[in-house]
């Protein structure tokens, strides 16, 4: 074994039930990694959920199981595939997202994204008469209004700028809405009972409390070195004698330096510096000889964001 992800099923399950149960109309994402599970293993618990499933691209939709209907959330470039089901619902954020899906003579269902304060994808008061008209003269279907706050923030922050928006929009299409909390989307149900507000949720709903998942890796060789001595891709020299680890993950595992610099290994709850960047399936670390190593065949802890890494093992207990 070379990255393993552990998951109690039983807390993950109530987790994801109970998550749901509290916004009440939910739309759950699978989308890139599938949140360190995959798509494939995701789709099955989403279905279960809703009959709409947002994915993050339109390459992405054909995962969605039958008898449910995609929301991709990232507006299409100039090529779409043919296996887009024709009853996605698309998004789009300007006239160019416009003028992508009729250059790819595709007629459906689009979702207006405004823009937030993230200031990534989406239409500003000013561009917003220009893009509606473009959607009716390309005989697309407007089905609602999306918006996506940013992560950072507090959810009064992101309610403000929710609300600014929908009061200044008469519409009864209903709301596609982002990292909010099930306190806010009450809210908002209250104070907005013409529209239907809908929450999508994907981080919060599969990973939610950290405690119920465990991401580890293996020992798989150990060597001991000595001053001076070099090791690895790049000759690092050695400068006091010690114990190379041989971790069986590495960038093909998506595993990375946490912030840029620190080893996402642990062991005894401490931190093991990495010899050099992890490359491809393995990562070098170092560990001083005065301090206890692993043995071969034993697992370290490794940090690392759910949403980038690909396990070769999904445990569930």
């Amino acid at each position: 074994m070379t990255l393993r992800l552990t998951v109690d099923s039983k807390t993950w399950s109530q987790h994801i039930h109970n998550h749901a149960k509290g916004f009440g109309d939910v739309i759950p994402v699978v989308k890139g990694n599938g949140y360190g599970f995959g798509r494939t293993i995701l789709m099955p618990h989403a279905a279960s959920l809703a009959t709409e499933i947002a994915v993050g691209t339109v390459f992405e939709a054909q995962d969605v199981p039958p008898g449910c209907i995609a929301i991709v959330l990232t507006p299409a470039g100039s090529e779409i595939p043919k296996s887009l089901p024709t009853n996605a619902i698309l998004t789009v954020g300007s006239v160019q997202h416009v003028e992508n899906l009729r250059a790819n003579s595709w007629h459906g269902s689009v979702v207006v994204k405004l823009r937030s304060s993230m200031n990534r994808y989406g239409a500003n008061q000013t561009e917003l008469a220009d893009l509606t008209a473009a959607i009716a003269d390309s005989e697309l279907t407007q089905v609602g209004w999306s918006i996506h706050p940013p992560l950072d923030g507090n959810p009064d922050d992101h309610l403000v700028e929710i609300k600014n928006w929908m009061l200044q929009l008469t519409s009864d299409l209903p709301w596609f809405i982002s990292h909010i909390n099930a306190k806010s989307a009450n809210t908002l149900r209250k104070e907005f009972s013409q529209n239907k507000i809908r929450v999508r949720s994907g981080t919060a709903l599969w990973l939610g409390d950290k405690s119920m998942i465990n991401l580890t890796a293996d020992v798989l060789d150990i060597r001991s070195v000595k001053s001076g001595e070099t090791a690895g891709y790049r000759n690092t020299k050695i400068t006091q004698d010690g114990t190379i680890l041989m971790i069986g993950a590495g960038t093909s595992h998506g595993v990375q330096p946490v912030g840029a610099e620190l080893s996402p290994f642990h062991f005894n709850k401490s931190r093991l510096d990495l010899l050099e960047p992890s490359h491809m399936h393995t990562s070098m670390a170092f560990l001083p000889s005065d301090v206890k190593s692993p043995r071969v065949g034993d697992s370290v802890d490794v940090q690392q964001p759910l949403t980038r890494v690909y396990p070769d093992i999904i445990s569930w207990l």
